[in-house]
């Protein structure tokens, strides 16, 4: 049979703006500080591994500085809260590159609350550094081969898409990619790709749609204005407080060096570590901050349970907190209580109900 042509690389990149400063820093000023913010196909080895070793190979005498901040399980949302800690705290970085549209999937985050997590982190980033690049991606997974497959554009794809035209941020489709490479025969899911954490025939398709990217002679770039937050309540300043922080604790204890009671497994940087605990309903605490949004960071597992929570005395709103995966694992797990509260002090008290 004749080999076919595989498809081009090319039509699954939106250069945009491009790559020019992050490059051009590289070449000339030989340091550089490079972040890798994603889920699990971002912490796993892989393309991230790929293109370490393609800058260090390329750029031989620069002293490369590498941020992993890849975790299993975050999407948009967390990414915003644990830039700061995760990122910014360990460099800030030249070039970030960004995918949350994975996880947002599969953690059920809607439109809204995926630009709001993926422009404050974009607005974020610039405010530290205003002449970084950085490289938004859609990876691949069952779902949106499907949607591809049915004619449908998935929903995440189009706001990291949309977010990334906003700012003119290079954007990479590997979502549309994988689908339509599928499509031609030149592979298959099931014994090539095999899984949304992708084989290393996988891992090395998405690492040569980056290096095809960075081989792009980017064009020199007109340093303009940061632009307004495309959403007024963009998580453009999001952080974490410790859980030491708690006032009025009634039934929670804190636990210096939590790790579960049960057998269930546990992630990385989510065990043993300080954990607000509480066991009994009508347990409660509350928390005060200053801003225009609060939520919580929990390790939802086999026992997780729901809470009623009141935002400065008004009426107050149950949330379940266990998750499809709860019995599975003891998950980290992101949830916004409020996000669009009047800038300002803020007062929010949680309890623990009874009838779970």
């Amino acid at each position: 049979f004749p080999v076919k042509r595989p498809l081009s690389y090319l039509p699954y990149i939106e250069e945009n703006k491009g790559l020019y400063n992050a490059l051009h820093k590289f070449n000339t000023e030989r340091k550089g500080t490079v972040a890798f913010l994603g889920g699990s196909i971002t912490h796993n080895p892989g393309w991230r591994t790929k293109t370490t070793q393609y800058l260090k190979e390329r750029f031989p005498e620069t002293e490369f500085t590498f941020i992993a901040a890849g975790i299993p399980s975050l999407g948009s949302t967390p990414h915003a809260f644990r830039f700061q800690q995760d990122v910014l705290a360990k460099g800030i970085p030249d070039l970030l590159f960004l995918e949350a549209a994975v996880n947002d999937r599969g953690n059920g985050f809607k439109e809204d609350a995926q630009i709001k997590a993926l422009d404050g982190i974009m607005q974020h980033m610039f405010r530290a550094n205003p002449k970084a690049n950085v490289i938004m991606m859609a990876f691949a997974e069952p779902h949106k081969t499907l949607d591809y497959a049915t004619g449908t554009v998935p929903l995440e794809v189009l706001v990291h898409q949309k977010v990334a035209n906003y700012y003119g941020a290079p954007f990479i489709n590997l979502a549309k990619e994988v689908s339509d490479r599928i499509a031609a025969g030149e592979f298959t899911w099931k014994y090539d790709f095999k899984d949304l954490h992708p084989s290393p025939y996988g891992q090395d398709l998405y690492f040569q749609t980056i290096k095809e990217l960075l081989k792009l002679t980017p064009k020199p770039e007109q340093m303009a204005k940061l632009p307004l937050p495309m959403n007024k309540f963009s998580y453009d300043k999001g952080s974490y407080h410790p859980v030491t922080e708690a006032k009025k604790t009634d039934r929670f204890a804190l636990d210096m060096n939590w790790e579960p009671k049960d057998k269930l497994p546990t992630r990385p940087g989510f065990v043993n570590i300080p954990m607000l605990v509480g066991e009994t309903a009508g347990a409660n605490f509350e928390f005060e901050f200053n801003g225009r949004g609060v939520g919580m960071a929990i390790v939802s597992g086999g026992d997780a349970g729901k809470i009623s929570y009141s935002i400065d005395g008004k009426t107050a709103v149950t949330r379940d907190l266990f998750t499809d995966w709860s019995n599975q694992l003891h998950l980290p797990w992101y949830i916004m209580l409020a996000d669009e509260l009047a800038p300002g002090k803020h007062k929010v008290k949680v309890t623990i109900l009874p009838d779970k």
